[in-house]
């Protein structure tokens, strides 16, 4: 008998930053909320449910207006974990942080974004990704 698999082709509209940072999320959310001139505020822990290995809780902070939305996430689970890859993109696990921008085409662009990004001192180090080139980037859609 002839099996079907079925293989969802997500769209990822979005531009994805990993950031470098060895400060804690609320201290380099503090940064990014003075360096680039906006309010990101704490919301309750994205749980990411795996089918058979468990539950991971990621930090989260958010920005919305009308025409963007950044994201601020946290590679690493929150709380410990048995996996041996307790990361939301196990693809780009040495960045500690994630920066979701979705929206605002010309003030938030990539490169002039990335160079505020790297001018703040609580970012060590950051890089532009191709969400669509991530093996798990069905964990960045939500």
């Amino acid at each position: 008998m002839k099996t079907l698999t079925l293989e969802p082709e997500y769209d990822c509209d979005f531009a994805l930053f990993g950031l470098v940072s060895s400060t804690r999320d609320y201290t380099l959310a503090w940064s990014l909320n003075r360096g680039l001139r906006m309010r990101l505020v704490r919301q309750p822990d994205f749980v990411l449910n795996l089918v058979q290995q468990g539950a991971l809780a990621f930090s989260y902070y958010l920005y919305a207006t009308e025409a963007l939305t950044l994201r601020l996430l946290r590679n690493r689970a929150a709380l410990p974990s048995t996996l041996a890859k307790p990361f939301l993109a196990p693809d780009i696990r040495e960045y500690d942080y994630l920066l979701q921008v979705q929206g605002g085409a010309d003030e938030w662009a990539g490169i002039e974004l990335l160079d505020r990004l790297t001018a703040l001192p609580a970012v060590q180090y950051a890089s532009e990704f191709d969400p669509n080139e991530l093996k798990y980037k069905e964990n960045l859609i939500f």
